[in-house]
């Protein structure tokens, strides 16, 4: 019975994909019962809460020196600890639930005030990492980012100790590092060596080095992955190619990896760009781990019924109600290509006008917090958001009012596709004004949707573009997205509920790595849009037009989702790697 710690930013708040990745295996019937024990590590915030809320609303706070709650039998040691760094403990439970399965369980969580730290244990712990590892800290003393989880890791492995998660005669307390945030708190548990009972293992849900690359060259994955390519296969590197890195921490941690028992990489490419970090990466135990996807089976009158309210939305805004409907839910990041969508959406346009058929994209996304709903209905009132946007807040920031720009010229050109931006959190009347359906919920965007838009640059997996296939959506992805290669190994080969966009696809796959950094933005846009067009034919042709196309859809995508869940994850991969991670380390220590 294995115990796991999760060193993650997201300890107590779903943020992004690792908080989907702790709520898809903590409510895991198949990882649960392997792993039952579950203790959540991360830097307390500010804004976490006070009190009782320390730990959210599904949690129960046992020990907190900020709040003078002393509930748990550890409380002297906490105290101690407190006392030898300088920092502050949070210790409670948290409650995991699908409501889908009824599974319930319940993690610990750890956080630590690292506000203020003991000055002689930090620099003893930073001396230790440059000796061991080779980590320089002091270029990197300006990046909170960077100090935090370093301060985070000693005060860590001495809270684990307590907690008896380390007891001999058990199997190994599994470090999970997720990203460059667990590393030091991995890094300090290797320093205990022989007399730890502790394993290590990198989750790579990126490759921070890579992501960097790809979102700030024009040429962006048309560039990069065509690089790699070549230069992997002339036994260069990145530094050899992009040159030097270590000025990036984010990278540093990242190459630390190597001293783990074992690397979790969620997609295809982004094991590629772990081996691509240096020779120390080529035979070091990196394996696929994908994420899992949701699978709920549901009926067709349920997919129509969400599909209309989407026609319906559409009609309250637009005055026309379209044969189909389109959504792309994402963060507003330059990595997600919003453009492309744009581009793919010309081509519809003009195959859809021959046809005399219509279609409208909801595009879900914002880069700011959740505008309150006062202030959506006075925008609502005063100028027909979300049809009609303005620049500044609480409208549109900076980043949203360049997207916005596109979505613009696209509706003055286009007559039978438009598109509608949604930036806002949540999909529902109190979230997005007066004209949304009183009962509309967040799910009908996912149950309603003809088609679901993810054309990334830079996504190492991409759980948002995959949620729709469950319920008989089409999702429109990139081969670099890491989903792309779990769609293909659950289905066997192709589907029709997934088309796959490739802006790699160069005519000349021999030209040599230095001209290849050349590929700029008029390049890309030449392979962009000639892959727009083939995903526009292919999108056209597979819209579900009958009730039997439909039902069709939904069955094959539910099909395809059950291969695809977070039990198959944690059978075929995470508890694996647990296991082969633990037994490497065994025999290292042997030998």
């Amino acid at each position: 019975m294995q115990t796991v710690v999760h060193v993650t930013h997201e300890a107590v708040q779903k943020i992004g994909g690792i908080g989907a990745v702790l709520q898809g295996l903590l409510t895991s019937r198949t990882y649960l019962k392997d792993c039952p024990r579950n203790i959540l590590i991360g830097p307390f915030w500010p804004s976490d809460g006070h009190g009782e809320q320390r730990l959210g609303p599904n949690a129960e706070v046992l020990y907190s020196s900020l709040d003078h709650l002393y509930r748990s039998p550890l409380a002297e040691r906490f105290a101690q600890i407190e006392q030898r760094y300088e920092v502050g403990i949070v210790y409670g439970r948290r409650r995991f639930v699908d409501p889908q399965t009824g599974v319930v369980s319940t993690a610990e969580v750890l956080l630590v005030d690292v506000a203020r730290f003991d000055a002689q244990q930090i620099g003893d712990f930073k001396f230790q990492l440059w000796q061991k590892f080779g980590i320089e800290s002091g270029r990197y003393e300006g990046a909170w980012d960077y100090e935090q989880w370093v301060r985070l890791a000693r005060p860590a492995i001495d809270a684990l100790h307590a907690l008896g998660a380390t007891t001999h005669g058990h199997e190994p307390c599994v470090i999970l590092a997720h990203e460059y945030m667990g590393m030091p708190t991995a890094l300090a548990a290797i320093l205990e060596g022989d007399r730890s009972n502790f394993r290590t293992i990198f989750h790579a849900h990126e490759c921070a080095t890579v992501r960097r690359i790809v979102e700030g060259h024009p040429g962006h994955d048309t560039m990069f992955y065509n690089v790699m390519r070549s230069a992997m296969a002339t036994g260069q590197f990145v530094d050899d190619v992009f040159g030097d890195q270590s000025d990036f921490y984010k990278h540093v941690l990242v190459k630390a990896a190597r001293f783990c028992d074992g690397i979790f990489a969620v997609g295809d490419y982004t094991l590629k760009e772990i081996r691509f970090l240096g020779n120390d990466f080529v035979h070091t135990d990196v394996q696929i781990a994908y994420n899992g996807v949701p699978h709920w089976r549901i009926s067709l009158e349920e997919k129509m019924a969400s599909r209309q309210k989407l026609r319906n939305y559409c009609r309250a805004l637009l005055k026309f109600e379209p044969d189909y409907v389109f959504t792309h839910v994402t963060r507003l990041v330059p990595s997600k290509g919003l453009w492309r969508d744009l581009k793919v959406l010309e081509y519809v346009e003009e195959i859809l006008r021959d046809r005399n058929e219509t279609a409208v994209l909801f595009t879900l996304s914002t880069e700011i917090p959740a505008r309150r709903g006062d202030d959506v209905r006075k925008m609502e009132a005063a100028y027909h958001w979300p049809v009609a946007h303005r620049e500044g807040i609480p409208d549109l920031s900076h980043g949203e009012a360049d997207y916005y720009s596109g979505v613009q010229e696209f509706n003055a050109c286009s007559r039978n596709v438009k598109v509608v931006f949604v930036n806002q959190f949540g999909w529902d009347r109190s979230c997005c004004g007066d004209r949304m359906a009183a009962d509309m919920q967040f799910m009908d965007i996912r149950k309603g949707s003809d088609a679901e838009f993810g054309q990334s640059i830079y996504e190492p997996f991409g759980i948002a573009q995959v949620e729709p296939i469950s319920f008989g959506g089409i999702c429109v992805f990139t081969n670099v997205c890491g989903c792309a290669g779990f769609v293909e190994a659950a289905a066997g080969g192709e589907t029709p509920n997934a088309i796959v966009a490739d802006y790699t696809n160069l005519a000349d796959r021999m030209i040599r790595p230095e001209k290849l950094l050349g590929l700029g933005k008029d390049e890309r846009g030449v392979i962009e849009d000639r892959e727009a067009l083939r995903v526009a034919k292919e999108l056209v042709n597979r819209l579900p037009r009958t009730q039997k196309d439909f039902e069709a859809t939904i069955h094959r995508g539910y099909e395809l989702a059950s291969r695809m869940s977070w039990d198959v994850v944690a059978r075929d991969y995470i508890l694996p790697g647990i296991h082969r991670a633990a037994k490497a380390s065994r025999l290292k220590e042997m030998a």
